[in-house]
């Protein structure tokens, strides 16, 4: 039988478990509202590199501003973000399932990947699945820190480009829903489907006039081109951030419920202990006195 000591210790523990877990959960809330912040904030800028993009190539043909595919075998370049810690759920399984799969449907020498992982807890995933990983870095500790994160990326793909004869570079993330949980999405970041800004024609431009511009096309083309993949990386990033913490707040709560449920069955348990070894204290009083009285007659 389970000792009132042991019992109390029990409690206490699951106590101050309980006690973490919604500390975690308070600051996997906080998270998610800082990165969807992040990502809010990147709308209006988004936007204004597309249109400048759209009027850049909109008596142009796109074509001349790509660079040649390379005439030896195309290899596939992949960024995953995941996580650096657990507790939270399978956000890095899935997206590694999801990128495995993926990467063996595009048309590049499957051979000879180049791989970066953004996250020691996907980076072993990937390891478990086969993935050779080139590289891993840290997920950034917040919203503030993802601009440098960021800048690593873009080097790391450039030195792809220049000396691994990387063709195609895409974006694995888990992206977060709008109620609760998140889906992984792949985007194909390299080379950019430049015709999509030709679809903003079929938009109503925001002004009675279209701007114009007297620095180098060329150049101008190349440093639109570099915010626009910035922003895309930053909003993986970010969007995988808000995924992982979002994730982290359903398992928090799941494990909530089922302290509570352990808690509320030792709490019972140990009142029936207690309340055993009362009732076993009251007997034992009861028949001390019984025996007392008897003698005392016998006498």
């Amino acid at each position: 039988m389970e000792t009132l000591e042991y019992l109390h210790r029990k409690m206490d523990n699951l106590e101050d478990l309980h006690g973490i877990v919604k500390t975690m959960k308070a600051l996997s809330a906080a998270n998610i509202h800082q990165y969807d912040q992040a990502v809010g904030a990147l709308d209006g800028y988004y936007r204004t590199i597309e249109m400048g993009l759209h009027i850049l190539l909109k008596d142009y043909d796109p074509a001349s501003f790509n660079s040649p595919r390379p005439r030896t075998a195309n290899r596939l370049g992949a960024i995953i973000f995941g996580s650096d810690h657990g507790l939270c759920g399978r956000f890095n399984e899935d997206i590694a399932l999801y990128a495995t799969e993926r990467m063996g449907a595009i048309p590049a020498d499957s051979t000879h990947r180049q791989i970066l992982a953004i996250g020691a807890r996907v980076a072993e995933n990937l390891e478990d699945a086969g993935e050779g990983i080139d590289e891993v870095m840290p997920v950034p500790a917040s919203a503030a820190q993802i601009t440098s994160l960021v800048e690593r990326i873009l080097m790391t793909i450039d030195d792809w480009r220049e000396a691994g004869n990387v063709h195609y570079v895409y974006l694995f993330y888990n992206h977060p829903l709008k109620r609760s949980g998140y889906h992984p999405i792949g985007v194909e970041l390299l080379p950019v489907n430049l015709q999509r800004f030709h679809r903003l024609e079929e938009e109503r431009w925001p002004s009675r006039s279209l701007p114009t511009y007297t620095m180098n096309r060329q150049t101008l083309f190349q440093r639109l081109l570099d915010q626009y993949l910035f922003v895309l990386l930053f909003r993986a990033c970010a969007e995988s951030q808000a995924s992982e913490h979002a994730s982290r707040l359903v398992a928090m709560q799941s494990a909530e419920r089922a302290l509570d449920e352990r808690l509320e069955d030792v709490t019972m348990n140990f009142r029936r202990v207690r309340q055993s070894l009362i009732t076993s204290e009251l007997l034992d009083l009861i028949s001390g006195f019984e025996t007392t009285g008897s003698t005392d007659q016998t006498n």
